[in-house]
């Protein structure tokens, strides 16, 4: 008995002896000191200190810093992407595609994407426009549409357009066949010749007449009207000048003398040009029909040399006439007008024989060419064209100039044509090789008029909005003389046949004569 009593004893001791369970602690508050201070005793609790260590220098520990990490925003720019990718194929749902495949091709096609993928079947193709037209919008193809008339409207501007004439036009075409052509052989004739001529010669000859062009001064000035002075040519024989005035009033001036011999009074606004017959003053009668002149009221008139009122009246003309030019033959007369066409009127017809179209706006300048077989238009459109008097054809069309053509002159030589615009610049072109051989910046204001040497196109006479005339060579198209005088911009200017004058009109309602000494 004694002795289970002892044994009892014993493993109670032994119970007693035991370890209490770990009791676990609660903390408040941030644990950043306690981290801290764990981690500076070297507790490194079941990672140990050097994973510790490694952790927070790799970025995933933070315990030294208020860095925290926006989970919302990233969980609202996801519900956002999945929000539009279920608005997107809502919107594909509501779009109508066309069954048909060659419709879906060309729906592609015209948005820019490829009409087919490989291995792709009208089904998967038609899904992918559907795709695509949720994406860009359905009003895509619509716009691309648009954008496909506009460009159609471009073409259709720059198409030429012929009108079928009357059987005179026809009598015409073959009447200015058979004058061009002995005139051509002419000047092939006249240009043969003098390339025969040494090489010194012709060197000393140019040299001789750069020399008397920059000796050119101001020989004459007169006040020409009241109002600005538009336009002025010298006649055949060089001995009278004719001015055309914004009063609408044209006068008839003595050359070099600058006397006042007739008044020319029959429109009624302002006028944009009057020019001399190819024969006046030469083996024309003055009875007879020696200058045209046209009007911005859309009037063309025609006088003799005995009268100051007009002899007739062309009508026809609803709009502006900007310039008129006659044919080389003098039978024919060339009218241009703001309501984008040119016109040929036929004198002993005494009928309009061609209406021709062409220009996508006014028309402003025209220029027959030496041998009458073609003739150059400028327009307002900044483009210019040739056309070829015995087919009807455009045979150039001049697409170089920023803005408006004011002036364009055929070279005597048959092949250079000048165009002035109001870009400031002078282009040339060759008719040879039917492109821009050079490009002249000429003055600081538009270019009004251009005109080539009549007699051997040796140099190139341009005036401008900015008070000057000036004077290139040709070739080479370098400056030789620069005639200033004017206190207003120059509107007009002309070369004597003889090439002894050149007369420049102004906005100051003066012309002047320039000589050389």
């Amino acid at each position: 008995m004694a002795d289970f009593f002892l044994l009892h004893i014993t493993r109670m001791s032994d119970d007693d002896d035991a370890p209490l369970p770990k009791k676990s602690r609660i903390y408040y508050g941030s644990l950043e000191e306690k981290e801290k201070e764990r981690i500076s005793k070297g507790d490194g609790g079941y990672l140990g200190k050097d994973a510790v260590k490694a952790g927070i220098e790799a970025g995933h520990i933070n315990v030294s810093s208020n860095e925290f990490y926006e989970v919302e925003d990233h969980v609202s720019e996801r519900q956002a992407e999945v929000l539009a990718e279920f608005e997107r194929r809502k919107r594909a749902r509501q779009i109508n595609v066309s069954t048909d495949d060659a419709e879906v091709k060309a729906c592609l096609r015209a948005l820019g994407e490829p009409i087919t993928l490989f291995g792709e079947g009208p089904a998967e193709r038609r899904e992918r426009l559907r795709n695509i037209l949720s994406v860009v919008g359905a009003d895509a193809l619509k716009k691309t549409e648009k954008t496909e008339d506009a460009k159609k409207s471009r073409q259709e501007h720059q198409q030429t357009w012929y009108h079928e004439g009357p059987s005179t036009l026809k009598t015409a075409r073959v009447y200015i066949a058979r004058f061009s052509l002995p005139r051509a052989v002419k000047r092939l004739e006249e240009a043969r010749a003098n390339k025969e001529i040494p090489e010194a010669s012709r060197t000393a000859r140019q040299q001789e007449l750069h020399k008397s062009l920059r000796a050119l001064n101001n020989f004459c000035s007169q006040i020409g009207d009241d109002r600005p002075i538009s336009y002025c040519q010298f006649s055949p024989n060089s001995k009278l000048l004719v001015t055309a005035s914004w009063s609408g009033l044209c006068k008839l001036w003595g050359v070099p003398d600058c006397s006042l011999i007739r008044t020319l009074r029959g429109h009624s606004t302002n006028v944009g040009a009057i020019v001399f017959h190819p024969q006046a003053t030469i083996s024309l009668d003055e009875k007879d029909c020696n200058m045209a002149s046209c009007a911005a009221d859309g009037s063309v008139k025609l006088w003799n040399l005995e009268s100051d009122e007009p002899v007739a009246d062309i009508e026809g003309h609803t709009m502006r006439v900007a310039r008129v030019a006659w044919h080389p033959s003098g039978r024919f007369l060339g009218t241009t007008c703001y309501d984008h066409s040119w016109r040929l009127w036929d004198l002993e017809a005494q009928e309009e024989i061609l209406h021709q179209e062409g220009h996508s706006k006014g028309v402003y300048d025209i220029a027959f060419h030496r041998d009458g077989s073609l003739v150059g238009t400028g327009g307002l459109d900044a483009f210019g064209r040739l056309w070829d008097l015995r087919t009807g054809r455009c045979i150039m069309f001049l697409e170089g100039h920023l803005k408006e053509i004011y002036g364009i002159s055929f070279s005597p030589n048959g092949y250079h044509t000048a165009t002035g615009s109001g870009d400031n610049t002078c282009k040339v072109w060759d008719l040879r090789h039917r492109k821009c051989i050079y490009t002249i910046p000429a003055h600081q204001n538009l270019l009004s008029a251009v005109r080539f040497q009549p007699t051997d196109g040796h140099y190139l006479l341009t005036g401008a909005y900015d008070n000057t005339a000036k004077i290139w060579t040709h070739p080479g198209w370098s400056p030789l003389k620069t005639m200033a005088g004017h206190e207003g911009k120059v509107m007009g200017l002309d070369i004597s046949p003889n090439g002894q004058l050149i007369a420049t009109c102004s906005y100051d309602r003066t012309f002047k004569l320039w000589t050389s000494e």
